[in-house]
């Protein structure tokens, strides 16, 4: 056997473990030779250096390009969200440099083991790189415009939509999360809809339409009716984007209405004057609209299109004063009056001045009660003996059935007021009326359906009214007669706050005319902000109230014939 060779290997193979046993010790905490993290050679370094020289020679943040439509702009990446992690990087080089193998440990002791390369781990945070792209492409954006429903003076109708745009920077701030080595970013422009388009919001408006068709109304089995047209149903409900609503206060305004029209109140006893002798009506039960009832039977009514005729729930309504209970005129006592003259009146108007005064003549109102002037009067209807005269009406000076009315509504209001009653509704003129000077603001105006007078009884008694006409001296007087009162009222004249000068006349061609002709329809009025006070002393306590009215400017009217 030859030992020398033996001996020779042996020796060898001692120092090679020898000097590897040196290498691991010496290595343990370094990096093995080639050793690259994010492109840079880290081989021999410890953790401290080889994390120094990475973040030394990759710490600049790469430019990106954004591109939009014909816009583009170039930015550091890091102002969308990129982030490199080079201690994250070199954690990975030390955990595989600590479990190499034997072999792979001599192999980079004596520089035959491959390179080792690492890359440099680099994450987007998308919410970032979304909110820079929206703020870079923000002018790009076009926000859409919805269509609009509106209604069209006979029914309703859909203003058409508009389209927007907006930016795309989800898909792009996704993209670059989901690969960071990116350096340009495209980013889409999208159509942007409208909500609410006109496709959409004309299935309301064809529903809302189809509920647009006059309603006849009448209460309970009385044959009076009246016709709520098409444009008065379309004012009780509003066409919303999604669907029908009804508007409740619309509602209960054309139930009101209805209801002055349609209802029967119950008439007490009272006495009218025939041939100056006051003698004794009885009283009469009437039948009025069951207002809770009435008004969910309009409301279903209005919503469906195959209604056009409607019965209100109506209730019977009771006399609160029979023929018995009536006061004795004669021992009654003269509580208040009030005046007006109505000098340079058509015989129309005079006609109705008449025919009120007589209607009102002899009313007598319960202890507690309220005094209605139209439930009293019985309605202005021709039926009733009232004829055409000049009214208020939709802003003009017309002729209307009942012109006249007023003066009486408006004396009868004086005396009551005067006599210290509470006031339950009072309406005023539109604008300031020559008849019912010189007390400017101590008036009231009835329409019927809709305005009435109504003031309490609180004298403590039954209360009789008594209307004085004078037609050759155009003068009118109503007198409240009752239990004596121990309280004295005291109204004053009319407090100016403001006053609007009337507006320049305006011209209207009538063809009905002769040509050349002109003919004056309506006569100018300043407007005014007053207000009128009443002080009542009873008992040693004074109260005071006030009753405002507020006019508007109003102006001349002429008719022309043609040119």
């Amino acid at each position: 056997m030859n030992v020398k060779p033996l001996l020779i290997g042996l020796s060898s193979v001692a120092v090679l473990g020898g000097a590897l046993a040196l290498g691991v010790a010496t290595n343990a905490d370094k990096l093995p030779p080639q050793t690259q993290v994010g492109g840079v050679d880290v081989g021999g370094l410890d953790r401290v250096a080889a994390l120094a020289k990475v973040q030394a020679q990759t710490q600049t943040p790469p430019q990106i390009k954004v591109q939009a439509s014909d816009q583009n702009w170039t930015i550091s990446a890091d102002q969308l969200g990129y982030q490199m992690d080079a201690a994250e990087s070199m954690a990975s080089a030390f955990a595989d440099a600590r479990e190499r193998s034997l072999v792979e440990k001599v192999q980079d002791l004596v520089g035959q083991r491959q390179a080792q390369t690492y890359p440099l781990k680099i994450s987007v945070d998308a919410t970032k790189a979304r909110q820079t792209l929206a703020e870079l492409s923000s002018k790009l954006n076009t926000a859409p415009v919805g269509g609009k429903i509106y209604f069209d003076k006979t029914h309703y109708a859909v203003k058409p939509d508009k389209p927007g745009q907006r930016v795309d920077v989800d898909a792009a701030a996704q993209a670059l999360a989901a690969d960071p080595s990116l350096r340009q970013l495209d980013l889409k422009l999208t159509p942007w809809q409208a909500t609410y388009t006109a496709a959409k919001l004309q299935a309301q408006v064809d529903k809302g339409n189809a509920l647009l068709r006059p309603l006849t109304v009448k209460l309970g089995d009385t044959e009076r009716t009246g016709v709520l047209s098409a444009l008065k149903v379309a004012n009780m409900f509003w066409v919303r984007p999604d669907g029908i609503e009804l508007d409740k206060v619309a509602i209960e305004r054309s139930l009101k209405t209805l209801s002055g029209y349609l209802d029967q109140p119950a008439q007490n006893a009272r006495y009218a004057n025939q041939g100056g002798k006051l003698v004794r009506v009885p009283e009469r039960p009437g039948l009025i609209t069951d207002h809770a009832a009435a008004q969910a039977a309009l409301s279903k009514a209005v919503l469906d299109a195959s209604i056009t005729s409607l019965t209100l729930p109506s209730q019977p309504s009771q006399p609160r004063i029979s023929l018995a209970a009536l006061p004795d005129p004669t021992k009654l006592t003269l509580i208040a009056t009030g005046k007006s003259t109505y000098y340079h009146s058509s015989p129309e108007r005079r006609t109705n001045v008449a025919n009120a005064a007589a209607k009102i003549d002899g009313a007598v109102v319960a202890k507690e009660g309220v005094f209605s002037f139209l439930n009293t009067l019985g309605g202005i209807s021709e039926g009733n003996g009232f004829v055409g005269g000049l009214i208020i009406s939709g802003g003009r000076t017309v002729d209307g059935l009942g012109g006249g009315v007023c003066q009486v509504s408006t004396t009868t209001f004086r005396a009551l007021y005067q006599a210290g009653l509470p006031v339950v509704e009072r309406n005023q003129h539109s604008y300031r009326v020559g008849y019912y000077e010189p007390r400017v603001g101590f008036e009231a105006a009835v329409y019927d359906p809709g305005l009435d007078l109504k003031m309490k009884n609180d004298t403590g008694g039954m209360m009789l009214i008594r209307a004085v006409n004078n037609n050759a001296a155009s003068t009118l007087e109503v007198q409240v007669w009752g239990l004596p009162q121990s309280r004295t009222v005291n109204v004053s004249g009319a407090t100016i706050l403001g006053r609007t000068p009337h507006p320049a006349p305006k011209y209207i061609v009538n063809p009905n005319l002769p040509r050349g002709a002109s003919k004056q329809v309506d006569w100018a009025a300043d407007g005014f902000n007053l207000y009128i006070t009443r002080t009542i002393k009873d008992a040693g306590k004074i109260s005071t109230d006030k009753t405002s009215t507020i006019y508007k400017p109003w102006q001349a009217v002429y008719e022309l014939g043609p040119s």
